[in-house]
Parts: structure tokens; C-alpha cells; sequence
């Protein structure tokens, strides 16, 4: 199985706002980035979007290391909220954006992942290059 590192970041200006994402995939020594944006979003959305397209870009099934530095996503996922969200289908108040929770919950369903927390604006090399091209996504649309 391969073995790939995934990072991403979210942002958004004014939330709601425009709004960008950034994930950047290690696999072998190879960088790749991927990066979009929306012009009326929120942070979270922006968030999970990166994990979504970061995940939804691999071809086969990986071992994945997935690096974020929304302390929301990474503890919905660890702590198991995400997966009572949906048993409770998405009633729960907290289950706020549930059309990309699915659609993570079913990536992360295809993939052997560990998700992993990392401080965000803290000189950390890839999540700020997540964060200037989840940044320079969302100026793109103001």
C-alpha cells in the first residue's frame, strides 16, 4: 500500500466570505498542489474541502497521514463526533455542513488514514504553503 502524506488548509475572508483551499500530497519525494476557492463560503467548509480533494485525488487505495490545522475537523474525526453526526443523520445541531462530512466519511472509508492535528500560522513548511494557496484562492475572488 502507498504511502502518502496529505496537508491542507482552509481560509476564508470574512465568514461567510470568499473563501479558498489549499492541500498539498507527498508521495515518493513528489509534491503535489491542489488549490480552489468559492466566492460565498465559511472557514469550515473550506476546511473539509481541502481534506475532500486532497483524499479524492489519490487513484488507489493509500496509507495516509492527514495534516490540518482545523482542530474542528481533526476532533470530529478522532473523537468520533463526525460518525455520530451522521448515525443521528445530521439532526444533532452541531452537524453543521453534513454534504461534506459525507463525503469525507466516505473517503476516509476507501483509505487507510490517520488524521493528525498541526498548529496553524506556527512556520510549519506545508501547512503555510496550504495556507497562502488556500489565502490566494480566496483573494481570487474578491
Amino acid at each position: 500500500m502507498k504511502k502518502v502524506t496529505i496537508y491542507t488548509d482552509g481560509a476564508c475572508r470574512g465568514n461567510p466570505g470568499a473563501g479558498g483551499w489549499g492541500t498539498v500530497l507527498v508521495y515518493n519525494g513528489i509534491e503535489k498542489e491542489l488549490s480552489g476557492g468559492e466566492a460565498v463560503t465559511t472557514n469550515n467548509r473550506m476546511e473539509l474541502t481541502a481534506a475532500i480533494k486532497g483524499l479524492s485525488a489519490l487513484k488507489e487505495c493509500c496509507e495516509v497521514e492527514l495534516y490540518s490545522d482545523s482542530k474542528y475537523m481533526v476532533d470530529a474525526i478522532n473523537l468520533g463526533w463526525a460518525e455520530g453526526w451522521r448515525r443521528t443523520n445530521w439532526k444533532n445541531g452541531k452537524a453543521k455542513n453534513p454534504d461534506l462530512w459525507e463525503e469525507l466519511l466516505s473517503l476516509l472509508g476507501k483509505h487507510k488514514v490517520k488524521v493528525l492535528w498541526v498548529r496553524g500560522h506556527n512556520g510549519h513548511e506545508y501547512n503555510e504553503r496550504c495556507d497562502a494557496l488556500a489565502t490566494a484562492a480566496a483573494d481570487s475572488y474578491k
